[in-house]
């Protein structure tokens, strides 16, 4: 009842933040409430500060800042130094808002919460999923490789929970809004101000769905008490931006 109460809490501060941010902040900056709130950026608009590649002290080439937007894969680039970045910084509970869009049609990519480095090989990271996809028009998803609004579709928990079937999308170009509260074990995925997922790590349910899933393999996977945030390199053209966590 506690972590309710908490998540309660923490959703209302987020409704006021919403409110003041009509107001209206310019992209990348935080509204002088969210400020007072504790809210702090994870991308300034300008540069690559606070993020770098899967064991690497750098940014893989592929990543960049392109009129204010942190974009992978910008559209007919051909660099090979391709991979997923991370926050330098870990995070526990908390609060997360972004915003993303893509470029084209068929778009694949993630951000990843929970990530525990040491897992991962590569230049992939392993955590939680907070899948973001073309739904309409991703291959797997026109050919029914993967079923209409499974666990492998937007807004879902990757491999392990799948959305509400109403979730609201915005289309091609245009900007979505995600978020992330995680709260104790309690997790909530939004898609444009709408919760469209909500889970408990490490409930009977989520590590019998884990036990069936790719991640199996990893002890305890996803139930980390922190872990670094990740955006995902898939090969898709997509920009972030509006990047904001509030630790609870």
């Amino acid at each position: 009842m506690k972590n309710m109460n908490s998540v309660i809490a923490a959703a209302l501060v987020f409704v006021l933040t919403a409110c003041s941010q009509q107001q209206k902040a310019e992209p990348n900056s935080l509204t002088p409430a969210e400020k007072q709130a504790g809210w702090q950026l994870l991308f300034d608009g300008e540069s690559l500060a606070g993020w770098r590649g899967i064991h690497r002290d750098d940014v893989p080439a592929c990543w960049g800042v392109v009129d204010g937007e942190l974009v992978v894969n910008p559209k007919g680039q051909k660099n090979q130094d391709k991979g997923d970045i991370i926050t330098v910084n870990q995070f526990a509970d908390f609060d997360l808002t972004w915003e993303w869009k893509m470029a084209e049609a068929g778009g694949n990519s993630g951000l990843k919460y929970y990530v525990i480095e040491e897992l991962s090989t590569g230049s992939g990271g392993i955590g939680l999923e907070y899948q973001i996809l073309d739904d309409a028009n991703h291959p797997a998803v026109t050919s029914g490789q993967i079923k209409s609004n499974d666990y492998h579709t937007l807004g879902a928990l990757y491999e392990i929970y799948e959305p509400a079937a109403d979730k609201p999308i915005k289309p091609i170009g245009e900007w979505n809004s995600s978020r992330i509260l995680s709260l104790g074990n309690h997790v909530e995925h939004w898609l444009n101000g709408v919760k469209i997922l909500e889970y408990e790590r490490g409930s009977t349910d989520f590590r019998a769905r884990v036990a069936k899933s790719k991640f199996k393999k990893f002890d305890n996977f996803g139930e980390a008490e922190k872990g670094h945030l990740l955006l995902q390199e898939h090969g898709g053209a997509i920009s972030f931006r509006n990047i904001k966590i509030k630790t609870l």
